[in-house]
């Protein structure tokens, strides 16, 4: 009998229906406690997924519970990584998950692009091709390295003007993330410094190779050397992505090129991918945010399922109308409609002003007006496009003694006598670090960039060393010690040797700084007393490190706190009303919300209507202000402005509000009588 040949085939898993979880497994009831759409996102499991997360929708809450869901069905908490922009973020989101559910999802792999990329390469920095005890450095202290580079090694000269060291360490950055030639990028922003290009060129490969031969790495290089390891096909590479199950995004809009291909990279094992964003929101491209990566998802990844989130618990529908408009304008967007089950709610209000002086005292009686309703200061905001709109207001503000607090000022990272300290708490970390040896050397009387200098070329040939016992005097030649500032050079490499070789906590290493910093502290600055607060608050973080790595690593990376000397008297008060530019007011809301000078030419400005792009994300940035208002949306600009060759001229309204009908808001008329 002839018999016919039957081969089994191996069915492929998306041609099987996905098993069916019982609900009633879980602590937590998952489907009572989200939306439709937020219980979607939670419930996916392997896939690639995009959530469009509109303003306001619970975009916190959906991950917090993916979390714990994931968690509940036994994933080891340590296989799910979440990336997010900022620390506070991510512990925000593990703790939320840990006191939803329990402590393993303090497990959880959670924290920034460039702290876990901190972490992977110390981790695996023999496969990096890193010395695993690298500094890292902040980006003043990349622009300082910049300014070593271009003023010692010719490249400056007086004939021709030659690009500061802002300028080129933000072209060579954005030149990494974008990954847009440094040419296209002078092109673009600098075409004067176009003639200057070669020298450009070189001051990046010598910038390059100094701190690869220094130990240092930038912002910058922690994501290139994260991709790079990431790439590599070898055993390092294969062990760390086999210990990550699940991938998670939040922000995905705010990503740069970089990081989109750390994210690919991450997930080249697996296709267990979500990131969750809103595309409306995307208003950084001066820092390398590329639009296109939310927008060319699909095309990344695999059978991605968009699940989009609309449901807003912030503001009230006569807010969601308006801002929908606006965006609906948007030329490429996700479709959404923000919608919310609140009720009431008044019109959005278009207030046109005679002059900026009137626009600023209707804001100030309408703010006295709020409060006596019972609206806290702390819960209104003025927001605007750029920081100078708000001088005229500030000044009616303290006018009428209403507290406030401008954002946008100096950080407590960046302070000049903070970064003293830390200068010497990163030699003992890694005595190669010049910048923080000229940064050190020069706090000292006597001591000029030229003796610096001396003093850095022998620490390069190791013929002064802080490894010696410098009691000995073993640790200094001749030509150092014969300076007139020997004694006090000698205190300073005393102080480094015991920070270097004596074993001890931060605390009591920053201490030992500080004992030795303060009296060159109070000479260097008049108003040391205002200052030594910020010192205290320096000491009390130190407190929490038992590594000094990691304490350098954390304060560089993520910047803790705003400086003391930067808060006025005013904050003081218990309250005070909130001034903002609308970019550092993302992700923040308030009951009241004031968006000012909404002018064309300023907002959207007149550099964004060259391009497409750069409008659109006006527009955007529009978007993002209007939905900052739970409650009350006011939208105000002059009719007339102030120019210093033209005089008082008739300003034009931002396109942004003349597309609105009188269905989605009510308009106001102020003029000198009222």
């Amino acid at each position: 009998m002839l018999q016919k040949k039957y081969t089994l085939k191996r069915l492929k898993e998306t041609t099987l229906s996905k098993p069916v979880i019982d609900e009633s497994r879980f602590v937590i009831n998952y489907k009572n406690e989200l939306n439709p759409a937020q219980f979607d996102a939670v419930s996916a499991l392997d896939g690639a997924y995009l959530v469009i997360a509109g303003a306001g929708t619970g975009k916190t809450r959906t991950l917090v519970y993916r979390v714990a869901r994931l968690v509940e069905l036994g994933y080891d908490p340590k296989s799910i990584l979440l990336l997010t922009f900022t620390r506070k973020a991510a512990n925000e989101m593990m703790n939320r998950a840990s006191i939803l559910l329990d402590n393993r999802c303090s497990k959880v792999n959670g924290g920034t692009f460039h702290s876990f990329a901190n972490l992977i390469l110390r981790r695996y920095a023999k496969a990096a091709g890193l010395d695993s005890s690298f500094t890292i450095l902040d980006q003043s202290d990349s622009e300082d390295i910049i300014n070593l580079i271009r003023s010692q090694a010719g490249f400056i000269s007086k004939e021709k003007r030659f690009p500061n060291k802002q300028t080129l360490e933000k072209v060579f950055s954005l030149s990494i993330n974008t990954g847009k030639p440094v040419k296209d990028l002078i092109e673009e922003d600098f075409p004067h410094f176009i003639e200057q290009l070669d020298k450009i060129l070189d001051i990046q490969k010598v910038f390059i190779n100094y701190k690869h031969k220094n130990n240092l790495l930038d912002y910058d290089d922690l994501l290139v050397y994260l991709k790079n390891l990431l790439l590599e096909s070898g055993l390092p590479a294969k062990s760390l992505l086999s210990s990550i199950k699940y991938v998670m995004v939040d922000e995905y809009q705010d990503t740069n090129k970089l990081q989109a291909e750390i994210i690919k990279g991450l997930t080249q094992f697996n296709n267990n991918i979500m990131v969750v964003g809103d595309d409306s929101q995307s208003i950084y491209s001066f820092r390398g945010a590329d639009f296109k990566n939310i927008m060319e998802f699909p095309k990344l990844f695999k059978n991605v399922k968009i699940i989009q989130l609309e449901e807003n618990y912030r503001s009230v529908q006569p807010v969601l109308n308006f801002t929908n408009h606006v965006i609906e304008k948007a030329i490429e967007k996700y479709p959404k409609n923000l919608f919310t089950r609140k009720t009431g709610g008044e019109l959005p209000v278009i207030v046109a002003a005679a002059t900026e002086n009137l626009q600023s005292k209707f804001i100030v009686e309408k703010i006295l007006d709020l409060r006596e309703e019972g609206v806290p200061l702390r819960d209104i905001a003025i927001l605007f496009r750029s920081s100078f709109f708000s001088f005229d207001l500030e000044i009616e503000l303290a006018k009428a003694n209403i507290p406030f607090q401008k954002f946008g000022g100096m950080k407590f990272i960046e302070t000049a006598h903070v970064k003293d300290v830390l200068a010497f708490l990163r030699i003992a970390a890694n005595p190669k670090d010049v910048i923080s040896w000229y940064r050190v050397l020069l706090l000292h009387e006597g001591v000029g960039p030229k003796t610096a200098q001396k003093i850095l070329d022998e620490l390069a040939t190791a013929r002064l060393t802080i490894k010696a016992n410098p009691e000995s005097n073993a640790s200094f030649s001749e030509e150092t010690s014969s300076h007139k500032s020997s004694d006090k050079i000698a205190g300073l490499f005393q102080l480094l040797y015991k920070l270097h070789t004596v074993k001890s906590l931060p605390s009591e290493k920053a201490q030992l700084v500080m004992d030795y910093y303060y009296p060159l502290f109070k000479d260097k600055y008049d108003d040391y007393n205002k200052r030594n607060k910020d010192l205290e608050i320096l000491l009390n973080i130190t407190q929490n490190y038992k590594s000094l790595d990691n304490l350098l690593a954390d304060l560089a990376i993520e910047p803790i706190i705003d400086s003391v000397i930067d808060i006025g008297a005013e904050d003081k008060e218990n309250e005070f009303v909130t001034l903002s530019t609308i970019h550092s007011a993302k992700g923040l809301e308030w009951h009241s919300v004031f968006i000012i000078h909404l002018v064309e030419g300023f907002f959207p400005s007149s550099r964004s209507a060259d391009k497409l792009e750069t409008l659109e994300e006006e527009r955007r940035l529009m978007y993002v202000a209007s939905t900052r208002a739970k409650q009350n949306l006011f939208i105000s600009y002059p009719m007339n402005i102030f120019d210093r060759e033209a005089g008082m001229t008739l300003s034009k309204p931002s396109r942004f509000i003349t597309e609105i009908n009188p269905d989605l808001a009510e308009g106001w008329l102020l003029d000198e009588d009222n």
